[in-house]
């Protein structure tokens, strides 16, 4: 007999683990969530989340957090010879929109993002359970026991690979790991306490011999990301990372005091990566995040691309796992996310092409590759089955659903579309008092899935206790016995990113996980229903 059970098993408690946890813990899908360590690491490593991610946090409820922890991308200072050669800003440009109101990155050690995931988390009643080292995985028709390194066993329906490219999920599963390790582009890392530096800046030393890269990190008085070519001894071997090294390293390049660095920690060597399976899904368990795609860092995509795979398969997971989803919902999880990964390995391998290019030259720095990519690999999956009709000059069904700044007419307060789209459910837009009959019937009939809104320019409509657009009797706008509600696009800044035309009636169905399942003209809810009723999507 199994040791526990539970619905869903994750194993990895990094930020893709910890991301598709909570989306599941507020579905209220039983889930557990383990970790081989013994303590939750402190690693600054990844430099967090871009503009989708943040998007992806906002839904989970902690983009706030996130962003009280950490800061906004600092300015790159290259070096050679010692000497302060140029500055850059890749973001300089880059401001927020109405329909991206997170434009920027935000820099924060994941080891902070890791806290305040778990901090998200156990407001659900789950806690990552440490020192659980898997080491079988074994699955039948309707389950799959995970087998623990001290002799437990956690019988799940579904099991998660979320720990990274090491991952014992994959390789128990057999799955390959195709593609190469470039031995020869090396470096050493380690978070380090440093005085002197401007932590104003990211300095980045390049040399002709070798670099050292220095970004302090966010939330500490003194602590910093150090990365550098290694040293090597007579032989030519690299010497490992320790503080020794990374002292005279250290001088050798900036030309100051190697004694400014003290108490080096989380000291690891890093080579170039690139490797990606080639199926996300074998039966019952999945690959998600370094588990399923490593590649260089170039661009910092990594752990964004992770926490983008658990934000697609976890609406995905709660579905079928409740019973309101034919199983054949899980197959759109690797249709979707598998071209993304490779879409990203390309990228981060150009991406370091063109940082090793530049810092040949001297003024070169990894700007090359921190350049602004609006929302990121994967906004869109207009390949998808799921992105079934629809279109209009700026979208395609199987878009990232855009934000826009509304007002609720209920209340008279502003409401965001990403703050109508919080939340497990699917949303439908009606732009145009043409949609009321449509809104109303779809907040009936599906009421426990969708919620729906009433978007127009004008701001003279809202929802009467008939569930109309107009003002009621009382003067006064409100919601509906369905559900529905009306938003004010004052600005036209709703109907402007979704590229309706002012007067145009159109439905617009967004996905649990924000993006477009459906366009569709004002009369057309029989294509609503059949996309929510349709076998892969929910159960008659």
């Amino acid at each position: 007999m199994p040791t526990s059970t539970t619905t869903v098993l994750i194993v990895g408690s990094g930020p893709t683990g910890l991301t598709l946890a909570i989306d599941l813990a507020r579905r209220a899908v039983d889930v557990t969530i383990i970790d081989k360590a013994p303590q939750f690491p402190r690693s600054s490593r990844a430099k967090g989340p871009d503009s989708r991610s943040l998007e992806v946090l906002e839904d989970l409820g902690v983009v706030e957090e996130v962003l009280a922890a950490g800061a906004a991308p600092l300015p790159m200072r290259k070096y050679r010879g010692g000497v302060a050669i140029s500055d850059a800003a890749p973001f300089a440009d880059v401001y927020p929109t109405p329909d991206s109101p997170y434009a920027l990155p935000r820099t924060v050690a994941q080891w902070r993002l890791e806290e305040v995931l778990r901090g998200r988390l156990a407001t659900y009643g789950v806690r990552v359970g440490l020192g659980a080292e898997l080491v079988g995985l074994a699955q039948g028709d309707t389950s799959a026991t995970a087998t623990l390194a001290d002799g437990r066993e956690i019988e799940a329906r579904y099991v998660v690979g979320c720990d990274g490219g090491h991952s014992a999920v994959r390789k128990l599963l057999g799955v390959p790991f195709e593609g190469k390790t470039d031995e020869t582009q090396m470096m050493v890392c380690g978070d380090v306490e440093a005085e002197g530096p401007d932590r104003g800046v990211w300095h980045q030393w390049f040399d002709e011999d070798g670099a050292v890269m220095l970004c302090p990190i966010p939330g500490t008085r003194s602590g910093w990301w150090f990365q550098a070519s290694p040293e090597t001894d007579t032989s030519g071997t690299p010497v490992p990372p320790s503080l020794d090294s990374f002292q005279r390293l250290f001088a050798k390049h900036t030309g100051l005091p190697g004694t400014l660095l003290s108490q080096a920690t989380l000291l690891s060597t890093y080579r170039v990566n690139e490797r990606m399976v080639d199926r996300y899904r074998v039966g019952r368990v999945f690959l998600a995040g370094d588990a399923a795609h490593v590649h260089s860092i170039a661009g910092g995509l990594g752990m964004n691309t992770g926490i983008q795979d658990a934000y697609n398969l976890g609406w995905k997971l709660a579905r079928v796992a409740s019973g309101r989803a034919d199983p054949a919902l899980l197959d759109t999880y690797e249709e979707e996310r598998l071209p993304v990964a490779a879409d990203v390995l390309d990228l981060s391998a150009e991406r370091l092409r063109a940082t090793l290019e530049a810092i040949k030259k001297p003024g070169g720095g990894l700007d090359s590759a921190n350049t602004p990519l609006p929302h990121g690999p994967g906004s869109g999956y207009p390949w998808s089955s799921l992105a079934r009709l629809g279109a209009t000059p700026r979208l395609r069904a199987g878009d990232r659903a855009p934000d826009a700044p509304c007002r609720d007419l209920a209340t008279g307060n502003p409401l965001r579309l990403f703050e109508a789209f919080t939340g497990p459910h699917f949303t439908l837009l009606g732009f145009g008092a043409g949609t009321a009959p449509e809104l109303r019937k779809a907040s009936v009939a599906y009421e426990d899935a969708l919620r729906a809104y009433g978007v127009d320019a004008d701001g003279t409509y809202g929802v009467d206790a008939d569930g109309e657009y107009g003002m009621d009797a009382d003067g006064e706008y409100g919601m509906d016995a369905g559900g529905a509600r009306g938003l004010a696009d004052d600005g036209g800044h709703a109907r402007s990113a979704y590229g309706i035309a002012p007067g145009e009636d159109v439905l617009v169905l967004i996905r649990p996980d924000n993006h477009v399942g459906l366009i569709v003209p004002a009369g057309e809810l029989r294509a609503v229903g059949e996309y929510l009723n349709a076998a892969a999507l929910e159960r008659a």
